[in-house]
């Protein structure tokens, strides 16, 4: 555990010490001209303990970051907008939400596609070739088209009743559907068909039905299959 604790703590440091070092080179030439303006007369380690504490920065230094991080914490209400923990809440809501969503599409297509020939030639090679798609280059489109469709006038907006706040949770939990929806459906395809043929065969020489097969053999072994050793 130490040994392999050195290395990591030796290249922490050493970004660090590069860290500090860009926060000077970055900030000096705004406090170089600062102290030419106003005819003060400055030295090196001046420039140093400056550049590391300039109200607005270039760069910020990381002891700068670090008290920022603790005031913007521990020294704010949590329901406040200029707390870190009021925005890591809205950005894990739209998460949480966007997996779930992605889960449970990703399982009932999984269903589909174990049950139905069809579904598997046409659907399955384009559900393990899409993810291959930029997301960042569709994202804002998803984001942006999706709230004007539950916010505008029409009938989607008018079925649901989403709010503002609602409205803009569930077009950005769209993105982590994305993301999260194909890696489930080939998971899940993967842990149905996983079972050997005759496990199969077994069950069906005790008269189940391919609902029974599916919840007391496919399904437990997809989800040991899917989850993390």
């Amino acid at each position: 555990m130490r040994s392999s604790a050195v290395p990591v703590l030796v290249v922490v440091l050493v970004l660090v010490v590069i860290w500090y070092i860009g926060a000077v080179l970055l900030n000096a030439p705004v406090l170089i001209d600062t102290y030419t303006r106003n005819n003060i007369a400055w030295t090196f380690p001046q420039l140093v303990l400056d550049a590391w504490s300039q109200t607005r920065p270039v760069l910020p230094s990381p002891h700068q970051v670090l008290i920022d991080l603790w005031n913007s914490t521990a020294g704010q209400a949590i329901t406040s907008k200029r707390s870190l923990v009021y925005h890591a809440w809205v950005t894990l809501s739209a998460t949480l939400l966007g997996f779930a969503l992605g889960t449970a599409l990703g399982i009932v297509l999984a269903v589909f596609i174990v049950h139905n020939w069809a579904a598997d030639r046409s659907l399955m090679p384009w559900i393990i070739a899409k993810p291959d798609h930029p997301i960042l280059a569709i994202a804002p489109m998803i984001v942006i088209i999706c709230y004007n469709l539950l916010t505008g006038q029409n009938v989607l907006s008018q079925a649901l009743h989403l709010d503002a706040d609602s409205a803009r949770l569930v077009s950005k939990a769209l993105i982590s559907t994305y993301l999260s929806f194909f890696p489930v459906v080939v998971g899940m395809v993967k842990g149905f068909r996983s079972p050997e043929l005759i496990q199969r065969d077994l069950m069906r020489t005790y008269d189940a039905s391919s609902w029974q097969v599916f919840w007391t053999l496919r399904w437990p072994i997809a989800i040991r299959t899917c989850l993390p050793p």
